[in-house]
């Protein structure tokens, strides 16, 4: 992979991993498109949520840091609430990660996998517009706005959402949504729970040695660690605004075309 490449790519990964059109998807077919072999490891991908992470990190500080002094106060507060309703939809992913690794690796390199996915998210998102209204209003708001159910289901769809072309943060948020939580307590949500398995991820790749045994140069790597937390300090911002007001029924559409794109593609 060449310097140019990944920079493209990670701005890629920055820009579409808080819309909910699949980051992962936009990756592998940015990668068919520039010519770029699809490496035997997710160095690169690892890579650059890592730096999208760091980008929530950046935008979400206030609240982070808000919930970690809640934590230490000792008691059962509104922050620990959160934290432990957070800790119950990281296990789900958890289990994909160490059990299914592997076969979550293979169907990065289909693209076949890739639109079919998309089709999905556009599905998905669609029913979220149309219901959700209807469920929120017939549910009685939770602590936090969410409950530990809701947290556990949401949790399932970002385990899915590992899926190339399965949109992380629209399956989280539209998932949230069909369970009757509301948009404004969605999207934080949604955005915080994915903060810990990817750097847990990138820790793991570290310890390793997966990163040494990569087929991506050191300097690829940097650069799109750059390119995508740049950009998604930016996408991150928009989509908590568009989340609160857009309909995401017009992301649907999108990730529609695209999904059907590439399978005629491939026909």
């Amino acid at each position: 992979m060449e310097w140019f490449e990944s920079m493209l790519l990670g701005l890629v990964q920055g820009l579409t991993e808080f819309l909910p059109v699949s980051s992962s998807g936009h990756l592998a077919i940015g990668k068919a498109l520039l010519g770029v072999e699809p490496s035997g490891d997710l160095v690169f991908e690892v890579t650059v949520h890592a730096a999208t992470v760091l980008a929530t990190i950046v935008v979400f500080r206030k609240e982070i840091w808000k919930l970690l002094c809640g934590l230490f106060k000792w008691k059962y507060n509104d922050e620990t609430d959160y934290i432990a309703k957070l800790c119950l939809s990281m296990v789900p992913v958890f289990v994909v990660g160490m059990f299914f690794k592997d076969k979550v690796e293979a169907a990065f390199s289909s693209m076949r996998v890739v639109g079919l996915s998309l089709l999905a998210t556009a599905i998905l998102l669609t029913l979220s517009d149309w219901l959700s209204g209807r469920v929120a209003a017939a549910r009685k708001e939770a602590r936090n706005g969410i409950s530990f159910w809701q947290a556990l289901v949401v949790g399932v769809g970002q385990a899915c959402a590992v899926l190339p072309g399965l949109s992380r943060s629209g399956t989280t948020i539209s998932t949230g949504l069909l369970c009757g939580v509301k948009r404004e307590k969605m999207a934080q949500f949604s955005f915080l729970m994915v903060l810990v398995p990817i750097l847990g991820e990138t820790f793991l790749d570290l310890v390793g040695g997966e990163m040494s045994a990569s087929t991506v140069g050191t300097l690829p790597l940097l650069i799109g660690f750059v390119a995508a937390f740049v950009s998604g300090l930016f996408a991150c911002k928009v989509m908590i605004a568009l989340v609160r007001k857009a309909q995401l029924k017009w992301f649907g559409l999108y990730c529609a075309l695209v999904g059907l794109a590439v399978l005629i593609w491939l026909a």
